[in-house]
C-alpha cells in the first residue's frame, strides 16, 4: 500500500510545476478559510476590483490614465451603489416588516382554507395532525422568533462599526487596487516560486471565464429581479418589490434557488387570492420567465463558461457554500470550472513518457 502511495505521489509531483501550483493553490486556500473575518474587506476589494478592471481597461482606451480612469470608475460605481442603498432598500425593508406583520393573518387564512379541505376529505388528512402542524408553524412565524433569528445571522456584521469600516477601507482598497495595478502584481511575484508557467496556465484559462461567469451573474440577477418585479406589479401581488429581488438574487444558487424562492410567491399569491384565475395566472407567469432564464437567457450569457454536469454545480454549491458561506455559493461556478482547469492542465505521467520517448 505505501509502495502503491508513494508511486502515485511521484508520477503526480514530481514536475515541480505541479508542486507549485498545488502551493499556491493551498496557500490561498487556508488563508480565505482562516482568515478570512479579517480579511474580508481586502477580499471584497479585491472582488470589486476585478470586476471593475474591464471599465478602466475601457477608458484606458479611450486616452485616459489609469488614476483617472480609476477614479471616474469608482465614483460610478459608488453612485450606483448609493442609488440602490437609498432607493431600493428601504422599500424592500418596509415590505419585509409588513410581510412579518401579516404572516399570522395569513396564517388564519390558510388555516380557514386547510380545515375546509380537511372537512372534505377527512380520509386523506387528521384534524389532530394539522393542528399540531399548525401550533408548531406559529411558533416557529412568532416575531420575537424571527427577529432573534435576524439577530443571530446578522451578529456583529451589521455594527455601525463594521459598515463604517467597508463604506470607508473597502472604496480606497479598491481605488489603490486599480491605480496601482501593474505594480502591486509585480511586487506580489516575490512571493511566489519561479516554476509557475502551470499557475499562469491555469490563470490565463480561468481569468476571462471568471470574469464573464460574474459579469454574466450580475446581469441576470438584474433582468430576472426587474422583470419579476414588472411582473408582480402587474398582476397587483403584494411585497412585489421583496418578491422580485428574491426572485433576482435566486439565481446565485443554480437550480435549488428558483426552488426555494418559488414557495413564499405561490404562499403569498394563495393568501391574497386563493385558488383562483389570478393565482393561476402568476403561477404560469412565474414559470414563464424561469424558463426563458434557463433555456434563453442563460445561454446567451454565459455561452462562454465552462461546461459543467449538474451534479458538480450543485455539489460545488453545497461545499463552497458550506466553506465561505454567500460568497461561496456565488463563487462555486468559477471555484468548480478552476478545479476542473487544474485537472485539466495537470501534466499526465502517460504524456510525459511519450514525450520523452519521442524526443528520444
Amino acid at each position: 500500500m505505501l509502495t502503491l502511495l508513494s508511486n502515485w505521489y511521484k508520477e503526480r509531483f514530481s514536475d515541480p510545476q505541479a508542486v507549485t501550483l498545488v502551493l499556491i493553490l493551498v496557500g490561498i486556500a487556508l488563508a480565505i478559510y482562516f482568515a478570512g473575518g479579517l480579511l474580508a474587506p481586502l477580499l471584497v476589494a479585491l472582488v470589486l476590483a476585478f470586476l471593475l478592471e474591464w471599465p478602466v481597461a475601457q477608458m484606458l482606451k479611450l486616452g485616459l490614465n489609469r488614476t483617472t480612469g480609476a477614479s471616474v470608475v469608482l465614483v460610478m460605481f459608488i453612485g450606483v451603489m448609493l442609488l440602490l442603498t437609498f432607493g431600493l432598500i428601504p422599500s424592500i425593508w418596509k415590505q419585509g416588516l409588513a410581510l412579518i406583520t401579516d404572516l399570522p393573518t395569513m396564517l388564519d387564512k390558510g388555516l380557514i382554507t386547510a380545515q375546509g379541505y380537511v372537512n372534505q376529505y377527512p380520509q386523506f388528512v387528521n384534524p389532530d395532525q394539522l393542528d399540531t402542524m399548525v401550533n408548531e408553524i406559529k411558533k416557529m412565524l412568532d416575531t420575537q422568533h424571527l427577529l432573534d433569528i435576524g439577530k443571530q445571522i446578522l451578529g456583529y456584521s451589521a455594527s455601525l462599526l463594521v459598515l463604517m469600516v467597508y463604506a470607508i477601507l473597502v472604496p480606497l482598497l479598491v481605488f489603490f487596487f486599480l491605480k496601482d495595478k501593474d505594480v502591486l502584481l509585480k511586487g506580489s511575484k516575490r512571493f511566489i516560486p519561479t516554476n509557475r508557467d502551470l499557475a499562469r496556465k491555469v490563470w490565463n484559462e480561468m481569468h476571462q471565464q471568471i470574469f464573464n461567469y460574474i459579469r454574466g451573474k450580475v446581469i441576470e440577477i438584474v433582468i430576472i429581479g426587474v422583470v419579476s418585479y414588472i411582473f408582480f406589479a402587474v398582476m397587483d401581488l403584494r411585497y412585489a418589490a421583496l418578491l422580485g429581488v428574491l426572485t433576482g438574487f435566486s439565481v446565485l444558487i443554480p437550480y435549488v434557488g428558483a426552488t426555494l424562492v418559488t414557495l413564499p410567491i405561490a404562499l403569498v399569491a394563495f393568501f391574497q387570492w386563493g385558488i383562483s384565475p389570478e393565482f393561476g395566472y402568476l403561477m404560469l407567469g412565474y414559470a414563464i420567465i424561469q424558463a426563458l432564464d434557463g433555456n434563453l437567457l442563460v445561454p446567451i450569457l454565459f455561452s462562454d463558461a465552462v461546461d459543467l454536469h449538474p451534479v458538480f454545480i450543485i455539489a460545488a454549491v453545497l461545499i463552497f457554500g458550506g466553506l465561505w458561506g454567500v460568497w461561496g455559493v456565488f463563487f462555486a461556478i468559477p471555484l468548480a470550472s478552476l478545479v476542473k482547469a487544474v485537472l485539466n492542465a495537470w501534466p499526465s505521467p502517460t504524456l510525459k513518457d511519450e514525450s520523452e520517448i519521442a524526443s528520444n
